[in-house]
């Protein structure tokens, strides 16, 4: 189970480790961490490399030049570039220049700069700013971050890539810029920015470097990395006496006019999500049956028991009066709910239908809500680049606000209760920025809800399910470019049952 904390959390551990340790021995382990990266980076030979060590004016800078020294003995041509006045470094970075002038990294004089462009590079390791960043680059840093991104070499950040913010993942100003690395070794613990939000396009793939800290240390985490062990204790095989009635009935409501495709696409995901029975009510005319998935039961919304199954309200729901009308009932039905699409904006509008949302855990009843970054905005009242700003605020804020589980989607989607806990998902990639998707999402969803599982568990669990289904479909060759949402439901499918048979 991975931890993920906020910078603020990694300095406090950091500071008490500092007072436990003598001088120099958190830079050392940390330079050491980024060296052994850099080793496997390169195939574990050294020779011949040729290393571009971007060195900060703090602590960041302090290991990128220890890795730069043990890369130096290993065999490296090793070249330091200090963005700092090297007389106001802190002790211990002062200390590593130190040590890696005598080790033989060549130090790059300033008039040299320009050059770096000029130079086949092996490896850039970016120890510019690391958690440090609080405004967006501009001068030479900015020249120089953007000079970096040209180079078709890999590129190795340590802690986080310089100019992404490691608590919200964004690149940090109106008019950011950020390394864009192949690989970052972060240390202490692992922090959110890197897996929400811009953190996963430009960190890339993320190792964890403890530093070997005694765990007593250690702060109790707020925020985890999706994955199956999460929800693994759910994942049971089916007793051979069971029946369709053992794994719950779940009831789709939206499909207004022109948009009868949503309910569909959220009913066959949920059917093939392992629900026993499947019901998807319309509300206009509803069809005699789904001639790709005869096995769901249309019906008019209007028909649908909404106390006999879990209800997942609001695909292609529209936001006429009817389907103000059919929501409410939803709301006040004694049931498992998921709420998505117009059934969040349509609750947006309204404080009484938000104040009905709020009320239903204080009664038991479970309920999810699934917004996108604009839905999540009209329903704080903000914008979605407020939203995208600060992604993890905005998913604790919503499930305290409306006391439900929040998923909210994009990258590294974020899974929040209301006790302030969250999970960020790793899994999906661009494949599933397409129409329907989101119904799919909210017809696993319930589909779990309706097996018994907790709406927390639902929700991380339909989440990484649905993630991966689309990194096996891009594996397959099926995308990202072209894929559409139906073509995830088998990929589902065969996920679960994995899963199930691997636990």
């Amino acid at each position: 189970m991975t931890a993920l904390y906020a910078s603020s959390e990694i300095r406090r551990i950091e500071q008490t480790a500092q007072l436990q340790f003598p001088p120099y021995t958190l830079m050392q382990r940390a330079g050491q961490a980024a060296a052994d990266t850099a080793l496997r980076l390169l195939g574990g030979n050294p020779h011949k490399a040729r290393i571009l060590v971007l060195v900060g004016p703090g602590n960041n800078g302090g290991d990128a030049l220890e890795a730069a020294t043990i890369l130096t003995h290993a065999g490296a041509d090793v070249v330091a570039l200090l963005q700092a006045d090297s007389t106001k470094l802190p002790p211990d970075a002062a200390n590593a220049l130190a040590r890696a002038k005598r080790a033989g990294v060549h130090m790059m004089p300033t008039e040299q700069f320009s050059t770096i462009d000029s130079v086949t590079w092996s490896l850039v390791i970016d120890g510019l700013l690391g958690i440090g960043v609080t405004r967006a680059l501009d001068g030479p840093l900015r020249s120089l971050v953007a000079t970096v991104n040209t180079f078709s070499c890999l590129v190795l950040a340590l802690d986080v890539p310089t100019g992404l913010d490691a608590d919200t993942g964004i690149v940090v100003g109106p008019d950011g810029i950020a390394i864009v690395a192949d690989h970052t070794v972060t240390f202490i613990g692992d922090k959110t920015g890197l897996h929400t939000g811009d953190g996963p396009d430009y960190a890339g793939k993320v190792t964890i470097a403890g530093l070997n800290l005694p765990e007593n240390l250690s702060v109790p985490p707020r925020s985890w990395l999706n994955a199956p062990e999460l929800f693994a204790h759910n994942l049971q095989p089916r007793a051979r006496n069971s029946n369709k009635g053992s794994f719950g009935s779940v009831a789709v409501i939206g499909g207004a006019t022109g948009m009868a495709g949503a309910p569909i696409l959220a009913g066959r995901a949920a059917a093939k999500s392992g629900a026993g029975k499947v019901f998807v009510g319309f509300l206009d005319a509803a069809p005699a049956y789904d001639s790709g998935q005869p096995e769901l039961m249309c019906r008019h919304a209007a028909e649908i028991d909404l106390a006999s199954a879990t209800l997942v309200v609001g695909t292609g729901l529209g936001t006429s009066q009817q389907a103000h009308d059919v929501l409410i009932k939803t709301l006040m039905a004694q049931s498992q709910l998921l709420l998505d699409a117009d059934a969040l904006n349509l609750i947006a509008l309204e404080p009484a239908l938000q104040q009905l949302v709020g009320q239903r855990r204080h009664s038991g009843l479970a309920t999810v809500m699934t917004p996108h970054p604009l839905e999540a905005a009209r329903l704080l009242g903000s914008s979605a680049a407020d939203i995208q700003f600060d992604r993890l605020k905005a998913a604790r804020g919503l499930a305290q606000r409306f006391n439900a589980v929040v998923v909210l989607k994009g990258a590294g989607s974020i899974i929040a209760r209301p006790d302030g806990d969250t999970v960020i998902n790793p899994t999906g990639n661009p494949a599933l920025a397409t129409g329907g998707s989101g119904d799919v999402l909210s017809g696993i969803c319930g589909a779990l809800l309706a097996q018994g599982w907790s709406d927390w568990h639902a929700a991380i669990g339909a989440v990484w399910l649905h993630g991966s289904a689309a990194d096996l479909l891009v594996s397959q060759g099926c995308g990202p470019i072209g894929m559409t949402a139906g073509e995830l439901i088998p990929a589902v499918r065969s996920l679960f049952n994995s899963l199930v048979n691997k636990h």
